[in-house]
C-alpha cells in the first residue's frame, strides 16, 4: 500500500473511532425510553433504509452468491448478536465502562485471526494488544469498585468476541461495497433484532421524548451509517487484527462524553489507562512491519476496494 493509501486509511479508522465514541452514550439514552433489543432493531431498520435508498441512487447490484452470504453473515455477528448483547449491557453498564470492555476486539481479533490460520501471531501486533488490554485493565478500576451485575459485564464481552469474529469473517468472502455490506448487514440484523424483541414480549413502542429521537438521529445516521461504512472501508485494506484497534480508541471519547452527558465518574484510572490504550493502538496499529503492508497492498487480498 502507497504512502497516500496508507494515510487515507488510517484517517478512516481514527474519524470511525471518534465518531462510534458517541454510540455507547446514544444507547444508554435510547435503553431509558425503549427496551434494549427492539431499541436496536429499530435503529438498524432506518440506518438499513437509508443504505438502501443510497444503493438505488448510486445503481450499486445487490450481492450474490458467496458475497451475499459474507455480507448476511457479517450482518448477524456485527449487528444481530453483537448489538444485541451491548443494548442488554448498556442497560445497567455506564457507556464509558461498557466501551472499555469492547476494547479488548482487538486482542480477540488478534488471538481468532491466528486460530482460525487468517493472519500469524507477530510480536509487535501482540505487544501492542496487550499494551491496550492492561490500559483497559488500569481504566477499568474505578467502575470494578461498584458494584456490576455480571450479566451485563459478560453481555458486554460477548458482544466483544462477536465485533472480533465478524471482522475476520468477511475476509473470507468476495469483496462487497462498503455501503452494500452494510446495508445487507444492517437489514440482516434488524430483522434478527426485531424478531428476538417480539420473542420475548418486549414493548415495540415509538419514541416519545426529544432526548430519545436525538440519540436515535445520531446512532442511525453518525453511529450506524458514517462509522461502519468506515470500518468496513478499513477492512478492504487493512488485516482484521489491524482494523480492530479502532475498538481502543473509541473509548477515551466514550469516557469523556458519558462523564459529560451521563454523569459517568472519571479518576486517574481512566486517564492513565486512555494513555497506555493510545501507546497499545499505536505500537500494534500504527507501527506496521512492512511484511505486512507488503501483504495489504493494492491488488492483493488486503487492497479490495
Amino acid at each position: 500500500m502507497n504512502g497516500s493509501k496508507e494515510r487515507l486509511v488510517l484517517t478512516a479508522l481514527v474519524v470511525g473511532a471518534v465518531l462510534a465514541g458517541g454510540n455507547g452514550v446514544g444507547v444508554r439514552f435510547s435503553n431509558r425510553e425503549l427496551d434494549p433489543l427492539w431499541g436496536a432493531g429499530l435503529r438498524f431498520a432506518l440506518a438499513a433504509a437509508l443504505l438502501v435508498a443510497a444503493m438505488a441512487a448510486l445503481r450499486l447490484a445487490r450481492p450474490r452468491g458467496r458475497a451475499a452470504v459474507g455480507a448476511v453473515l457479517y450482518g448477524a455477528l456485527n449487528f444481530g448478536a453483537a448489538f444485541g448483547l451491548a443494548y442488554y449491557a448498556l442497560v445497567e453498564l455506564h457507556a464509558g465502562f461498557g466501551q472499555l470492555l469492547l476494547a479488548i476486539v482487538p486482542l480477540v481479533t488478534l488471538l481468532l485471526a491466528v486460530v482460525e490460520r487468517q493472519e500469524r501471531l507477530r510480536a509487535v501486533a501482540a505487544a501492542g494488544a496487550g499494551l491496550a488490554f492492561v490500559g483497559i485493565a488500569v481504566m477499568s478500576r474505578a467502575p470494578l469498585r461498584d458494584s456490576v451485575p455480571p450479566l451485563s459485564v459478560l453481555a458486554a464481552l460477548g458482544s466483544a468476541f462477536c465485533f472480533a469474529q465478524a471482522a475476520i469473517v468477511v475476509r473470507r468472502f468476495p469483496a462487497v461495497h462498503p455501503l452494500t455490506m452494510n446495508a445487507v448487514g444492517m437489514a440482516t440484523g434488524a430483522a434478527m433484532l426485531v424478531g428476538l424483541s417480539m420473542l420475548v414480549g418486549e414493548s415495540i413502542t415509538v419514541p416519545e421524548h426529544g432526548e430519545t429521537w436525538a440519540a436515535l438521529a445520531y446512532l442511525v445516521v453518525v453511529g450506524s451509517v458514517v462509522v461502519f461504512g468506515l470500518y468496513v472501508y478499513v477492512l478492504g485494506h487493512w488485516s482484521a487484527s489491524r482494523a480492530a484497534y479502532a475498538f481502543a480508541i473509541t473509548p477515551i471519547v466514550t469516557v469523556i462524553l458519558s462523564a459529560w452527558l451521563d454523569d459517568e465518574p472519571v479518576g486517574v484510572e481512566l486517564v492513565l489507562g486512555g494513555l497506555l490504550v493510545i501507546v497499545g493502538v499505536y505500537v500494534g496499529a500504527l507501527r506496521t512491519p512492512a511484511v505486512e503492508q507488503a501483504e495489504h497492498r493494492p491488488g492483493t487480498r488486503g487492497g479490495r476496494w
